[in-house]
């Protein structure tokens, strides 16, 4: 057993100053099979501690069906930090932004409480309560002081640049020290005098984020806080990408000089990130300042170990700093080599309005939100008797393929304030298939509904009757089992299917620019969104999601047409460094 505190100046493990060397690394943006060998890379670049946040959505998608198993077993990740002689540092949120779907938060929880989230509303701290009542105890038993690594844990995040409800904060401490967490609790805020006054509460010790100017951000974090250990709990090593950008870089030198800038001044830090994974499946968030940008599959942030695994030039150069203040260990960890390459053809193909049965009658007498039918990620298709005229919606979220008898129409883009398109003379039927994009993690807008945000007119009267369908993309070659399309005169999304073999279960790289736009899984393990604006024209896929002998990889390709092959790279394709 061991214990630390916070000191004067210093942490303390065991009486004795302690610096913090940490970096991110979330458990929930790799494969679980890779979690070991990303903490040991993170341990042979010199840090001593590893960062993680915690999703309280991926935990708990539906309210009451509390999950910590496989992919989310925040135990065994722990367990694994400590059994490489690390430390953890654990963050819960509830809100955790991260670039990360709704910040972390449920899509049931936003629906339930609307904008009354992040404060003391009755509604949202009664969940908030019951999600303490489920993650607290994970954490408990491998605190430090009881045998384990975790040293730290952050109250909220970054919460100065969103309220002031002190109340709120109060209460998480409260409930997190009732719960039994006995480590020292933290907040991080970006170093600004109003987020930091916002964002402080009597029982936790305050940290800064920011990527640059160490010297002057901590003196003014110090301003606020004259006593103890000063600390960058998220020193921004380089950022993430959004559809449309470029592929954000920094240069590893000057990354490395802030660095050491930072701990010139004896101060700990937190590399935000260490290891940035991806955003697997549904899970991407997006900004909106002013207007909508949502954030790539990859989350590979630039960092100094990569998506898939490479220790970068970032790498070499932060661990030359790090050597300068820690002995370094020995490094014996191996790089993953080049990917096979080579192509597969499509070899089975269905269009998915012909394989999503055709309802009889509205269920809906207006448009639903996805948020009102209880979906809140992926792919809802809105279907209505319509005729010839201008279609009008109130907001599209976020994206939308109009379809007049099957015959693809056009595209309502959030991203252009579209919210108009005509229907052909002779329409009768109307499918609308709705694409959330990733919902906003920052600021505001944390929690708005998706898909068509009403009303819905046609000729400027409000159309009535909807049947809605939500597309299952946890089960995609359920589209394929039923069958070939034999409908004529039909366009709108394929799902279709490649099999090909590998010797051995091996990391793959998908080259995407030929798909277009939409979705990709191999073996069932969601690799995610795929787009041809890009930047990133590829799609990781960790060798554990793969087997020696026959794979198959499902594609949904939204915009309907695929070439008869599909190419695996080398190397991943991370796009253009300019836009």
């Amino acid at each position: 057993m061991s214990t630390f505190t916070i000191g004067e100046r210093d942490f303390l493990l065991d009486g004795q100053p302690f610096r913090i060397l940490s970096g991110a690394l979330h458990y929930f943006r790799v494969h679980p099979e890779q979690w070991e060998d990303r903490i040991l890379a993170a341990k042979e670049m010199g840090l001593n501690t590893i960062e993680t946040y915690v999703a309280w959505n991926e935990h708990e998608p539906e309210r009451g069906s509390f999950r910590s198993d496989g992919a989310l077993d925040l135990g065994r990740f722990l367990d694994l930090v400590a059994e490489a002689g690390m430390h953890a540092i654990v963050r819960p949120g509830p809100f955790i932004c991260a670039e990360w779907d709704n910040g972390g938060l449920p899509g049931w929880l936003t629906r339930e409480c609307g904008s009354r989230i992040r404060c003391s509303d009755p509604r949202y701290l009664r969940a908030v309560g019951e999600y303490f009542a489920r993650v607290l105890p994970i954490v408990v038993p491998r605190q430090v002081d009881r045998g384990g690594p975790v040293i730290l844990l952050q109250v909220e995040n970054e919460y100065g640049a969103y309220g002031a409800d002190k109340e709120y904060l109060a209460t998480l401490v409260s409930w997190m020290r009732a719960g039994g967490i006995t480590v020292p609790l933290t907040t991080v805020d970006q170093p600004e005098d109003r987020m930091l006054e916002d964002g402080r509460i009597d029982g936790a010790h305050l940290t800064a984020s920011f990527g640059s100017n160490g010297i002057e951000r901590l003196g003014r974090l110090r301003r606020h806080q004259p006593d103890g250990p000063l600390m960058c709990a998220e020193f921004w090593d380089g950022w993430f990408d959004r559809w449309g950008g470029r592929h954000n870089t920094t240069d590893a030198t000057a990354a490395a000089r802030e660095l050491e800038e930072i701990l010139s001044t004896g101060a700990s830090v937190n590399i935000y990130m260490f290891h940035g994974g991806t955003n697997f499946g549904l899970t991407n968030g997006a900004n909106h300042k002013g207007y909508y940008e949502p954030t790539t599959t990859s989350y590979d942030y630039d960092a100094p170990l990569s998506e898939d695994g490479v220790a970068t030039a970032k790498y070499r150069a932060f661990r030359a700093v790090l050597g300068r203040y820690v002995p370094l260990p020995e490094r014996t960890r191996r790089d993953p080599g080049e990917a096979p390459a080579f192509s597969s053809p499509f070899d089975a193909a269905s269009r998915l309005l012909s394989v999503v049965p055709l309802a009889t009658g509205g269920d809906h007498l207006s448009a639903p939100s996805m948020d009102e039918l209880g979906a809140y990620r992926g792919l809802v298709l809105y279907r209505a008797e319509a005729a010839a005229g201008v279609l009008r919606v109130g907001e599209v979220r976020d994206r939308a393929q109009v379809f007049a008898d099957g015959r693809p129409v056009g595209v309502l883009e959030r991203e252009h304030n579209d919210v108009a398109i005509e229907l052909p003379d002779g329409t009768r039927l109307l499918e609308i298939l709705v694409e959330d994009q990733g919902r906003v993690n920052y600021g505001p807008r944390i929690g708005e509904p998706k898909g068509l945000i009403g009303p819905v007119t046609l000729n400027g009267r409000e159309l009535r009757g909807w049947s809605v369908d939500p597309i299952d993309l946890d089960h995609p070659d359920r589209y394929l089992e039923a069958g070939p399309d034999h409908r004529t005169g039909v366009g709108g999304p394929i799902v279709a299917r490649s099999t090909f073999r590998l010797d051995e279960p091996a990391d793959l790289h998908l080259a995407t620019r030929d798909l277009g736009k939409g979705f990709a899984w191999v073996n069932g393990w969601p690799l995610g969104r795929f787009w041809s604006r890009g930047p990133q024209h590829s799609l990781y896929v960790p060798g554990p999601a793969t087997r020696a002998g026959e794979n198959q990889l499902v594609v949904l390709a939204l915009g309907g047409a695929l070439p008869s092959r599909v190419t695996w790279l080398a190397r991943p394709d991370r796009g253009p460094l300019e836009a």
